[in-house]
């Protein structure tokens, strides 16, 4: 499976010998799925179908779906509602008797107003409509999908480059770690010494000395498990799918590695200080994935 975004927009217009359906779905980031109908009344009876069909394509983001039929003349369209349409003209003619002003009633602001055409809202939906609106639903999830997949493989591959920039990160906190044993060594010496005043010190006890101190610091797990979190990343948006979440939570865990890293290169002196920055620079990678993940269904 690809990989998607969870922002995009289709419309489709389907004529048909009713009249015309339009619909068109627009979509954003959300946690979850949440889908938003804008459509008239007449409509409402396959909002319903309308959900089941969308959710059998989409995972998540927050949809917008606007649909509108529009009734061909052919297609018998509702007449005027005559009682508003005179009693908007008689309220017109009044005020304008009674103020003293003079003008006409505007015949298509009155053919605008709400219930003007309520019969034509009154109607049963035709089941060939119905299908029509189905079957352009279906077509607009498509062309979202085609948007959000086209949108999700620049991301996928920018946080790629990230991850990859983790693990060359990681490879050099590798290679300085090599030599932390022998820098706790040298600062255990200096220290001793300056204590003890040049009084000589038993090799074998400043050995367990160093060992203790570079237990406490080894970052080594650390390394490997930030390492191999970054790799499952690759993994991930290889297989593909819904991975937004996932990926949220293997973020949380490389976040952690990276923190705990941080807190254990406070011996270790110039090495300690080169591992940090590299650590920093790690979490700044995590930090612009997390960023571009979630855009990701």
């Amino acid at each position: 499976m690809t990989v998607r975004s969870m922002t995009g927009f289709a419309r489709v217009r389907k004529p048909i010998s009713e009249g015309e359906v339009t619909l068109s779905v627009k979509s954003v980031n959300h946690r979850g799925l949440d889908m938003h109908f804008h459509m008239p009344p007449e409509l409402d009876a396959i909002e319903g179908d309308l959900r089941s069909l969308l959710k059998q394509s989409i995972a998540r983001g927050h949809l917008q779906i606007h649909v509108s039929f529009t009734r061909g003349a052919e297609a018998g369209a509702a007449p005027v509602n005559r009682p508003l349409l005179e009693a908007y003209i008689r309220a017109f003619q009044e005020a304008a008797h009674q103020y003293g002003i003079d003008g006409s009633p505007d015949l298509n602001a009155a053919l605008r107003m709400p219930g003007m055409f309520a019969a034509m809202q009154e109607q049963e939906m035709d089941e060939g409509v119905a299908n029509t609106i189905l079957e352009a639903a279906r077509q607009a999830a498509a062309e979202l999908n085609a948007t959000r997949e086209r949108e999700g493989a620049v991301t996928a591959c920018e946080i790629r480059e990230r991850s990859a920039a983790i693990l060359s990160l990681v490879e050099r906190m590798k290679q300085i770690r090599a030599g932390a044993v022998p820098a706790f060594q040298t600062r255990l010496r200096e220290k001793l010494a300056d204590l003890l005043r040049g009084t000589a010190l038993e090799p074998q006890r400043l050995a367990q000395e160093a060992a203790i101190l570079a237990e406490r610091s080894d970052i080594s797990e650390e390394v490997v498990r930030l390492a191999t979190h970054a790799a499952q990343v690759d993994q991930m948006l290889s297989a593909g799918g819904e991975l937004g979440k996932r990926l949220d939570f293997l973020l949380q865990e490389m976040n952690r590695e990276a923190n705990t890293i941080l807190s254990k290169t406070g011996g270790l002196g110039d090495l300690g200080l080169t591992i940090t920055e590299l650590a920093l620079a790690a979490k700044a990678e995590i930090d612009k994935i997390r960023e571009q993940s979630l855009n990701l269904e």
